[in-house]
């Protein structure tokens, strides 16, 4: 593990040596704090839970997320050091995984600052805070299949806009798959069984579960086997390139 710890360690530095960072943290805890209290209607709710501040997280990542993604190996394709990592003593699968870990841990440190809303909360009323953890646990994990996502669609193209944009439909389509108006709109032109599948990629469908304090080991699988999933396909992109 220690190449994957030296790349976590090399990424992690070149978030914090940029601009980037900071915009990232600012941005998301300035626009957390304004959808909760004002579109969220925390207050005007009266009601000791932080599902106002869980629900906006989905389209928070939808537009950050792919911010920090799109340069993940873009730039390193463009800027001609995607060779020179390559040839480091360092395999394929090493540097995706050190890359996404660090991108996933960047992310955790941005929903470990929103801390104050938990206190908030805390002494407002008397929330359920078992139900609170469940909710940072599947944001993070849903933050985790972003990530994922953005550094497979990072890998296929040397445009950072790109690869922002494609993360980003990605993203959108996995978000929308599973919304209530989408089903009815294909309900009696696609067959039933097809509509469930769509509902059950959806990852609205599997984080609003977790969300709510329920650890379904499904829910769990979904979110784990997705990264997975998107990080194979990475790694099998960058082969295709490597050997080109």
């Amino acid at each position: 593990m220690s190449p994957v710890g030296a790349v976590i360690r090399r990424e992690l530095r070149s978030y914090f040596v940029t601009p980037v960072a900071y915009v990232f943290l600012v941005i998301f805890l300035v626009l957390s704090g304004i959808l909760t209290f004002y579109a969220g209607d925390f207050y005007e709710r009266g009601q000791a839970d932080l599902q106002p501040f869980f629900v906006m997280h989905p389209w928070l990542y939808l537009i950050l997320v792919p911010a920090i993604t799109m340069r993940m190996w873009a730039e390193e394709a463009k800027g001609g050091t995607l060779e020179l990592l390559l040839t480091l003593p360092l395999t394929l699968w090493q540097a995706m995984l050190g890359k996404f870990l660090a991108a996933w841990l960047f992310i955790g440190i941005a929903l470990l600052l929103t801390f104050p809303i938990w206190i908030t909360v805390n002494y407002l009323g008397s929330p359920d805070n078992g139900v609170i953890m469940a909710g940072y646990l599947g944001s993070w994990l849903m933050a985790g299949t972003f990530v994922a996502i953005g550094a497979c669609l990072s890998a296929v193209t040397q445009s950072q806009v790109v690869a922002f944009i494609l993360t980003a439909l990605v993203c959108v389509l996995l978000i929308l798959a599973g919304q209530q108006q989408v089903l009815d709109f294909f309900h009696g032109t696609l067959p039933r069984q097809l509509i469930r599948v769509a509902m059950e990629l959806s990852m609205l469908h599997h984080f609003e579960a977790i969300a709510r304090g329920v650890l379904d080991l499904r829910d769990m699988l979904y979110f784990v086997l997705s990264m997975v999933g998107w990080l194979i396909a990475g790694v099998l992109v960058l082969d295709l390139k490597r050997m080109r």
